[in-house]
């Protein structure tokens, strides 16, 4: 289980990791991740402050107890890949209706590649951004 330090809970934190963050999908969940590395997208008090996560399992997914259990897999694949993210950073993990049938390990997978192409996708963006910024 993650702890509540490392959870998004408001609504504007999901809102802006979704629009601001680096999107990969997969089969079973797509990620937005928001590494927080551009001056734009980062409050005062996000640098320095450890990864946080957030799930998005709509009613697509299926009922109730299928969207908490859905969830609740998640946290316990999301939980220690969030040591190996940047500082600062927010993740939203959204589920699409393939993974409530879909193995733990099948999940895991899936977020791997994901977050990897996320974090690839983020690396370039800043390194973009880093080059057309005068100095």
């Amino acid at each position: 289980m993650l702890p509540s330090t490392a959870r998004l809970r408001r609504s504007r934190d999901f809102s802006e990791t979704v629009r601001r963050g680096a999107r990969a999908g997969r089969p079973l969940l797509v990620v937005h991740l928001d590494t927080g590395s551009d001056a734009a997208s980062a409050p005062a008090s996000r640098p320095g402050s450890d990864p946080r996560a957030g799930f998005v399992v709509s009613k697509a997914v299926g009922g109730s107890v299928v969207r908490h259990a859905v969830t609740r897999r998640l946290r316990h694949v999301v939980g220690p890949r969030l040591a190996h993210l940047p500082t600062g950073s927010r993740l939203v993990v959204r589920a699409l209706p393939a993974s409530a049938t879909a193995s733990s390990e099948a999940l895991a997978a899936d977020l791997d590649v994901a977050l990897e192409r996320a974090l690839r996708t983020a690396r370039a963006t800043q390194a973009i951004t880093a080059e057309s910024v005068p100095s």
